[in-house]
């Protein structure tokens, strides 16, 4: 596995990331929430990018992984700086953006961000606006009233943290609810069996992106993590025909 760099940014943040050389357009991974890069999706995309001589880079949010911070500072306007200043900094020519749940939603700020740059996004269980659609109103008073919000993990014994600046500042980013102006190739792959997303959200975002080459593909059998072998497997062989 590639050694970890990190990447400083002038308010003092270290990014960690890693990074393979090669042709373009490069690939960058971008986890899910409270996930990072040592995921199987994303360890898996890095090593057939270096197989295959294509750039990848890989990494972790500010208070996630191996990047320090606090993880209660994190919203998306942060993560998605970091995001686009990892590009910008560490990367030259187009890139294609390939985003996990939470990270599906940074993949479409950071595609307006970044403008012609971007070839092509691929979502996995892609999950723009989760703070609307994912809470109810008893909970969304709560986030409203400036107190952290605790949730049952699935994947864990500890619960999963809902801070109430996260939550402002995705109501701020909502894209769903009108057309998103990117036009490259798009693929979605969601699986049918997901609890924490619903597959609905990835036709919604079909519906609302402008571009005209958008495919879902529901997986039967797939969970919201889409980590089986035949998923994963999925996943490059998606990327590699779209990239």
């Amino acid at each position: 596995m590639l050694r970890t760099r990190f990447h400083s940014f002038a308010d003092g943040r270290r990014i960690a990331f890693r990074l393979t050389e090669g042709a373009g357009p490069a690939l960058v991974f971008l986890p899910g929430y409270m996930s990072d890069m040592n995921g199987s999706k994303a360890t898996t995309l890095l090593d057939w990018a270096a197989t295959a001589g294509r750039a990848c880079l890989l990494l972790d949010y500010s208070g996630c992984g191996e990047s320090p911070g606090a993880f209660a500072e994190g919203t998306l306007s942060r993560w998605s700086e970091e995001v686009i200043g990892l590009i910008e900094a560490l990367l030259t020519g187009p890139v294609a953006l390939v985003g996990s749940s939470m990270g599906g939603w940074l993949m479409l700020l950071a595609a307006h961000r970044l403008g012609r740059r971007v070839t092509g996004l691929v979502g996995v269980a892609a999950a723009p606006d989760f703070t609307d659609w994912g809470f109810d109103a008893g909970e969304k008073a709560h986030l409203a009233r400036g107190e952290t919000l605790l949730q049952d993990n699935p994947y864990g014994p500890e619960p999963t943290p809902v801070h109430a600046a996260f939550w402002t500042d995705g109501q701020r980013h909502r894209v769903l609810e009108g057309a998103i102006a990117f036009e490259g190739p798009v693929r979605l792959l969601h699986g049918q069996d997901d609890r924490e997303v619903p597959p609905e959200i990835s036709l919604r975002l079909a519906t609302a992106l402008r571009s005209e080459d958008v495919q879902v593909t529901l997986v039967k059998g797939g969970d919201h993590r889409l980590s089986r072998p035949q998923d994963i497997d999925l996943l490059r062989r998606t990327v590699a025909a779209l990239t």
